[in-house]
């Protein structure tokens, strides 16, 4: 597998050894910007290596042909670890200052759930909008398909910005939000009609400074994917 490596530093200095993180496409993988994110939320210095999106199992993984259990990886003092949720899991016990999770019990654990629901399922979704930052479209025909998961993510979003307060799912971000943030880019590329509630929790994603340099450094990205960025 060719791996070019670039470096990112992170926003503090928790850590005195810098973790990697390897991650693939900016524009078009939503798990790598969903472990990219974990660690800013929890503070680690990180830098990055990135995986062309040529590599066959990576291109796979993007076209939701076949999962990847390289991208992401976080490798931190000695340790190896992959999978998003076990990412973040490991992230929350190393920072645990950070607020990655709530510090309420009913909270944390409703935190997780929603979370894990996000990592296991809405595969409809996935597949009927791909993540790509580089495009938008007016007029885009959503699979029917999709359209209940549409609407889980949003009864999800409803419960927590009415039980926390917002703008935050939680309040403050946390791991719920790294996990939820690729679906506001999706429904803001394929113009989904939502609710005024997630447009603005989505806004608020958007407005997010890790999210927001996340993007920028997307749209730098000379890599394109053809079956990603076809007229619909």
């Amino acid at each position: 597998m060719t791996q070019t490596r670039t470096r990112q530093p992170g926003r503090t200095k928790k850590s005195e050894t810098p973790a990697v993180l390897t991650i693939s496409s900016r524009t078009y993988s939503s798990w790598s910007l969903r472990g990219w994110l974990l660690c800013q939320l929890a503070g680690l210095k990180v830098d990055e290596e990135v995986v062309s999106i040529d590599d066959p199992d990576v291109r796979s993984e993007l076209l939701l042909l076949a999962p990847s259990v390289l991208v992401p990886r976080l490798d931190h003092n000695g340790v190896s670890v992959w999978d998003v949720l076990a990412i973040a899991e490991y992230l929350a016990e190393l920072f645990p200052k950070s607020g990655m999770l709530p510090k309420d019990p009913v909270a944390r654990a409703h935190c997780r759930s929603i979370s894990g629901e996000m990592h296991s399922g809405f595969y409809n979704l996935r597949s009927a909008l791909p993540m790509n930052l580089k495009s938008k479209y007016k007029n885009f025909k959503i699979f029917a398909g999709a359209h209940p998961d549409i609407e889980r993510v949003q009864a999800i979003w409803a419960e927590c910005l009415d039980t926390y307060g917002g703008p935050f799912l939680f309040g403050k971000p946390t791991i719920a939000d790294a996990m939820y943030a690729p679906v506001c880019t999706r429904f803001r590329t394929y113009n989904v009609p939502i609710t005024g509630k997630s447009r603005k929790y989505c806004q608020t994603i958007f407005q997010w400074e890790p999210m927001a340099e996340w993007v920028s450094a997307a749209k730098k990205e000379p890599e394109e994917m053809e079956e990603l960025d076809m007229e619909f």
